[in-house]
């Protein structure tokens, strides 16, 4: 059975988690994704999208699911991974006054649902407010430092140069974590969801065709797709992915290593996982994606022929 990876999907009350799992299911593209809320009444669903309600899952049009987990969440972890056909992705939505990390060490006690990311939204307009809080700045700063990807949400809302000094304030907190900026929760699917059909706008490819790229990523995102018919160190080329110097934001790998065995590299942020692949390409391959112009294409080939074994 595929590993199915998980986004957990953190932030502070407000911040518009909500608004962004509901921009993903409508972009899915025709992924299957199942979306794990606390009550169905916090993530508002078009009635015209509910095909059937099972106890306390609702399985929606296109193949996608919502499960509603109340205080047992291991158990609603349990059902979507049993269901058939299995969701391709999980996106989990925690409270507001959650902590994310706490959150994804659930899923430590079930196999098959590696976490993909710690996804946090901030609200551009008050998450400086909200940090300085005397009650609540403290759980704030918290979901911030534990986040692979900070998300920037309601950038509509503030002029060029706040969002500017709000950035470099959010990288002294979150060192470790990338940030995207959106407004709306309009983030692009190709950061969270399979990056495999990805393509290469700044690109080139080794040994056969690029992967196309989704239009509505071409003003935002960078995009390389490579493949190539030699061996590689799985591990080696994760850490060398993750390394600050170069600022990917996702990067995922169908890898073959010395002794020929596949591997699954999954890269989001500075976090990277490598899981067993069950169903191998013709050739190894790698799509990376970055901020635009910020793909450092040369440095990804080299590292991936330094990675060579």
């Amino acid at each position: 059975m595929e590993p199915v990876p998980v986004t957990v999907i953190g932030g502070f009350l407000g911040a518009g988690k909500t608004t962004l799992v509901n921009h993903l299911l409508r972009q899915s593209g025709g992924q299957r994704i199942a979306v794990l809320v606390n009550d169905f009444g916090d993530l508002p669903i078009d009635d015209a999208l509910i095909e059937a309600r099972e106890g306390n899952l609702l399985r929606l049009a296109g193949g996608c699911v919502c499960c509603s987990f109340g205080s047992d969440l291991l158990d609603a972890l349990r059902q979507l991974r049993n269901l058939l056909p299995a969701p391709q992705h999980v996106l989990l939505e925690c409270s507001g006054v959650a902590l994310p990390a706490a959150v994804a060490r659930t899923l430590t006690l079930l196999p098959g649902l590696p976490l993909d990311a710690v996804l946090v939204l901030a609200d551009a307009e008050t998450v400086r407010e909200r940090a300085a809080d005397r009650y609540v700045g403290e759980l704030v700063l918290q979901q911030l430092a534990e986040a692979d990807l900070i998300v920037l949400n309601k950038c509509d809302l503030v002029d060029p140069a706040a969002l500017s000094e709000l950035q470099s304030w959010l990288a002294q907190r979150a060192p470790r974590a990338r940030q995207l900026s959106c407004s709306h929760g309009g983030l692009d699917p190709t950061l969270l969801l399979d990056i495999g059909r990805a393509g290469s706008r700044a690109s080139g490819h080794l040994g056969g065709p690029a992967l196309r790229a989704p239009p509505a990523a071409d003003t935002l995102f960078d995009s390389l797709s490579l493949e190539f018919d030699h061996a590689v160190d799985p591990a080696r080329l994760a850490t060398a992915l993750a390394d600050p110097s170069l600022p990917l934001l996702r990067a995922k790998g169908l890898l073959r290593d010395a002794a020929g065995h596949w591997s699954a590299l999954q890269l989001v942020g500075r976090r990277s996982t490598i899981g067993p692949l069950a169903h191998p390409p013709a050739l190894p391959r790698l799509v990376c994606i970055a901020a635009r112009g910020a793909l450092d294409a040369p440095s990804i080939r080299a590292l991936l022929a330094h990675c060579a074994v």
